[in-house]
């Protein structure tokens, strides 16, 4: 088991307890460097994970990202176990299977760009679909990561900017 301040148990404890798993808002008496100070370990961890924050939900966000979107922090299975929390192993219920992407739509060739081993950008996959960048991104975090569960990945890349790929 990991060594972890009192406020860091406390935010996983808090995160635990949450049905959508977020660990925010934090303690009010941490703010700025010392909100850092104590998330940072815990995110390079894995006990919490930086996702997409949706306003729609009105999700609390821990940082703004440059494109006008925030990310939110959610307790890892990782993070439960170093708190001592037991994870259930649900059952897959096949009335909730996670959908299958149609063959031959843009979606089906958004995911075949990110499955190839140089990933795509969003200029690339812009010329290659006609969608527009807002669009891109809403695919992206809408129907890959959310509705077909794949996890995507992004890094800079010097000559092609931010390339996205799906993590294998």
């Amino acid at each position: 088991m990991s060594k972890l301040t009192d406020t860091q148990t406390l935010i996983l404890s808090r995160a635990s307890q949450q049905d959508d798993r977020i660990a925010l808002p934090l303690p009010d008496r941490l703010r700025g460097g010392a909100a850092n100070k104590v998330i940072v370990p815990l995110i390079q961890k894995g006990f919490l994970d930086e996702v997409e924050a949706d306003i729609r939900k009105n999700e609390p966000t821990w940082r703004k990202t440059g494109e006008g979107h925030g990310t939110t922090l959610v307790i890892t299975d990782a993070g439960l176990e170093a708190i001592g929390v037991e994870m259930e192993t649900p059952q897959p219920d096949p009335a909730q299977a996670k959908p299958k992407p149609r063959t031959g739509t843009k979606q089906a060739l958004l995911i075949e760009m990110l499955e190839a081993p140089d990933g795509a950008s969003i200029a690339e996959i812009a010329k290659a679909t006609k969608w527009l960048p807002h669009t891109i991104r809403g695919a992206i975090s809408g129907a890959l990561k959310k509705r077909l569960g794949l996890t995507i990945t992004s890094e800079k890349v010097a000559e092609r900017g931010r390339v996205y790929r799906i993590a294998s």
